[in-house]
């Protein structure tokens, strides 16, 4: 008999939350960047066999979790007041507001600038000017590197994503966070070509690993590079999902 419940499971002291993705057939485990645990999971899957497979995960889910809370504790708050810095493509920018300016939010001479009127709506004038930056400067990244994959034609969309970096939920958009535009170049190519390889695996398989690593032989010091750079990134308080 199987459970269609999406009520979270609790394991071990651990909380884990259930999300059905249609077409799955098998059990994809994440500790989001603010140390939620997600189980992508088929639909109608069997709740006892899902916490039975926890089980055997618990060792690592309880170091993963542990450093995710480190990290998020670690998280510098940013204030919108001149001279704050905001990163975008891994290089700090200072924070100004000017009084007039044809745009909310512009990137001018080495600032990042705020028209004085906007001030109330900062943070999401400045989500949408990434979002924007994004959405014209990622699909030229991407081209080279789902050649590379030899991945089909897929659409990019820039959306905010919670905690995650990207998303493949089917083999036709690729959905990327805004927040990726403050990362270094690198760490961002290592983003795209990671969703990129899902399109062929879904799975955090040998297979997959083995795909991402004709990409970027160095993805591993990639990998934990963006651990790093994953407290460092400015991110809402309560950013959405």
């Amino acid at each position: 008999m199987y459970d269609t419940s999406t009520e979270p499971l609790h394991v071990g002291g651990l909380v884990i939350d259930l999300r059905p993705v249609p077409g799955r057939k098998s059990v994809r485990v994440t500790v989001e960047r603010d140390a939620r645990i997600v189980a992508a999971v088929p639909p109608g899957a069997d709740r006892e066999a899902l916490e039975g497979l926890i089980r055997t995960r618990l060792p690592w889910l309880y170091g993963k979790v542990r450093d995710r809370e480190a990290h998020v504790e670690q998280r510098p708050r940013r204030l919108f007041v001149d001279g704050e810095g905001f990163h975008y493509l891994g290089r700090s920018y200072r924070f100004r507001t000017v009084d007039e300016a044809p745009r909310p939010v512009a990137l001018a001479d080495g600032w990042i600038r705020l028209r004085q009127d906007r001030t109330d709506s900062a943070a999401e004038d400045l989500i949408a000017w990434y979002a924007e930056r994004g959405r014209a400067w990622l699909p030229r990244r991407l081209g080279p590197w789902a050649r590379c994959l030899e991945a089909p034609q897929v659409d990019l969309a820039v959306r905010p994503l919670g905690y995650r970096w990207g998303s493949c939920s089917n083999r036709e958009v690729l959905n990327i966070h805004w927040a990726v535009m403050q990362l270094p170049v690198a760490l961002v190519d290592y983003v795209l070509v990671h969703e990129l390889a899902h399109v062929h695996e879904p799975n955090h398989s040998p297979h997959f690993w083995r795909r991402v690593a004709r990409a970027l032989p160095d993805y591993e010091s990639r990998r934990e590079r963006l651990e790093r750079w994953g407290a460092r990134v400015w991110l809402p308080a309560d950013p959405a999902p």
